[in-house]
């Protein structure tokens, strides 16, 4: 019997691009949104809404992380009135996230907030939601209209589908634009994946406002990850997004590392350190798990475009290595140090960590 295996090189231009669905441009604070401007990734605090202190440690650690864009929960008027006092000592954009009291958005508006959140599932006095219009539109103030599956109003929408979630926030949206204004961002979230996607194809199709996308209450780090990565990918993919929040339940830093991961993945997002490492089998001479674990720790902060390998074996090692700006494939007795697809040199394997991390800074 004869076998013959071909090589088949991809033409590059047949590879797939992601063509980013055309949305309107808007701005919150020096921040701008939609258009061709980047994916912002953001967050939301979970501090103490009434100590400012605990607020303004949060939002400095995610500024440091890279967020673009932070959301605050304001329950009531005493929440809000701190705003001012915030502003005061970050430096990124803030939302105001509003539910059932409008009065909250003008406190927060009259402190100098960046931007409000209004949930139309629990403000829904269309009365209030236009005074609220003609103050946003005296001070310019970009408005997310954000509908989730957990609040629609169910008097009025029995299922908690992606029909309900467009309907829901095409209720607020209308009025904005009957007072001609369209400084609009919008979201339209479930826990559940497929409903999520399907809201937001259904409502991009009849308006072109920018998209704040993510999968809500997605989970736990780990299955919140997992859940996000598939939702936020699936509508990334199809050009959908031109901000992304992955809700985790922990430290919402991390939500910010996951978010430019989960854009990296997908050739979104180029300026960060990509770690390549392999599953490890029998035949793994260093210790891939953990290596790798420090070396993504230690460089997560860095912000540059860098491809770094960890391979345990001889096998796939050496080529992967190699396909990397700087890697490393090891063996029990030694790990070679490969750079820009040569080798540099042999090294102990209990010296690869700082090795690695050594070139990584040099590069």
């Amino acid at each position: 019997m004869l076998c013959i295996c071909v090589r088949v090189r991809v033409p590059e231009k047949i590879i797939m691009k992601i063509k980013r669905h055309k949305t309107r441009k808007v701005r919150i604070g020096d921040l701008k949104i939609g258009g061709n401007e980047p994916i912002a990734v953001e967050s939301m605090t979970n501090a103490d809404v009434y100590s400012p202190s605990k607020i303004i440690k949060q939002i400095k650690q995610l500024e440091k992380a890279g967020c673009k864009l932070v959301r605050i929960s304001l329950p009531d008027l005493r929440s809000a009135s701190y705003i001012s006092t915030i502003k005061k000592n970050t430096m990124i954009p803030l939302m105001g996230d509003i539910h059932f009291d409008y009065r909250i958005a003008l406190k927060a508006i009259e402190e100098g907030i960046d931007s409000i959140r209004l949930n139309p599932g629990n403000i829904r006095q269309k009365d209030k939601v236009r005074l609220l219009v003609q103050k946003v539109k005296e001070r310019k103030i970009t408005v997310r209209v954000g509908s989730n599956a957990g609040s629609v109003d169910r008097n009025r929408y029995k299922k908690n589908d992606a029909d309900a979630l467009v309907k829901s926030v095409m209720e607020h949206i209308r009025i904005f634009e009957k007072a001609k204004y369209y400084n609009l961002i919008v979201s339209l979230k479930s826990s559940d994946v497929m409903t999520t996607v399907s809201a937001y194809e259904k409502f991009s199709k009849i308006r072109n406002y920018p998209l704040h996308i993510g999968i809500t209450e997605a989970g736990t780090r780990f299955s919140g990850t997992v859940k996000s990565s598939v939702g936020l990918g699936l509508l990334l993919a199809r050009g959908l997004g031109d901000t992304i929040r992955v809700s985790l339940s922990c430290d919402p830093v991390e939500e910010i590392y996951t978010g430019y991961k989960i854009l990296q993945s997908l050739g979104l997002y180029k300026n960060m350190v990509d770690i390549i490492s392999c599953p490890t089998c029998g035949r793994a001479g260093i210790d891939v798990e953990k290596i790798a674990a420090i070396i993504e720790n230690r460089v997560r902060g860095l912000n540059r475009k860098l491809k770094v390998a960890v391979m345990g074996c001889i096998v796939n090692g050496p080529g992967e290595a190699r396909e990397a700006d700087i890697g490393v494939a090891g063996s029990s007795k030694e790990a070679i140090l490969f750079k820009k697809g040569k080798m540099v040199k042999k090294i102990d394997p209990d010296k690869v960590i700082d090795e690695l991390v050594g070139y990584i800074e040099k590069f």
